[in-house]
């Protein structure tokens, strides 16, 4: 069957938010991946995983955690579009979970199995929604940013999760990523984590090739880690 896609606006503190949900329509509810995005916002590149994903036979919402139409057009703006969010932990969970909430209720949503997965800002959006003690399947990050947030419990002992780095990244020190082992092995989680040799952060964004920053696309690394999250998804929608 061929992709559907539609628009899907819901509100978070009285504020209109709108993701991108792809499908497949036929009356069979399916498993739901949403997709947390990198720093600039929902932009064509998780709208494309999207349907990626739907292709294979998933549903897959690209949730927006910035606002309606709201994307960054640089460095400077997208650091300023993120940093509230991570300063407040509280408001970017309600935001993952207000997505949640709106694509679990679909009419194509089998809401027993929902996952998320997400890139850089969005890999943390996927580890804090599995940490907010949502009832998921699966949590799934890209070279996400790994620091735990303050003053909230890590509830994700009933999700799976799969991290996957890149050894040569800049954004996170070696620590964290210890850190965040430690972190999920104390709250229970049933973890993996992936480390790709020479990879540096955004390993799985062609457009990445900023040396100084250390964002850089790595092919082997991109390849290898859909193929791991294929069989990531596969795992925890079959039990």
């Amino acid at each position: 069957m061929a992709v559907q896609t539609r628009l899907i606006e819901y509100t978070v503190d009285d504020q209109v938010f709108e993701g991108y949900f792809a499908f497949q329509q036929g009356g069979q509810k399916r498993p739901v991946i949403l997709i947390a995005h990198a720093w600039e916002g929902r932009d064509e590149f998780v709208c494309d995983k999207a349907r990626q994903l739907a292709a294979l036979g998933y549903n897959a919402f690209a949730l927006d955690t910035y606002g309606k139409g709201i994307l960054g057009s640089s460095p400077e703006e997208n650091g300023q579009l993120m940093a509230p969010l991570l300063e407040d932990r509280h408001l970017l969970q309600r935001r993952l979970q207000a997505a949640y909430d709106v694509v679990a209720a679909q009419d194509e949503t089998d809401s027993r199995r929902i996952a998320i997965m997400g890139y850089c800002f969005g890999g943390l959006c996927a580890l804090d929604l599995a940490r907010s003690g949502a009832d998921l399947c699966g949590a799934a990050s890209f070279h996400a940013l790994l620091n735990s947030p303050e003053g909230i419990d890590n509830r994700s002992a009933g999700t799976r999760i799969l991290i996957q780095h890149g050894d040569q990244d800049p954004l996170v020190p070696v620590e964290e990523v210890i850190r965040c082992q430690q972190e999920f092995t104390a709250a229970g989680a049933d973890w993996q984590m992936h480390i790709y040799g020479a990879a540096r952060h955004s390993f799985t964004n062609p457009d990445a090739n900023d040396h100084e920053r250390g964002l850089v696309y790595n092919a082997s690394a991109d390849k290898r880690s859909w193929r791991q999250l294929l069989l990531f998804l596969e795992e925890i929608f079959s039990d």
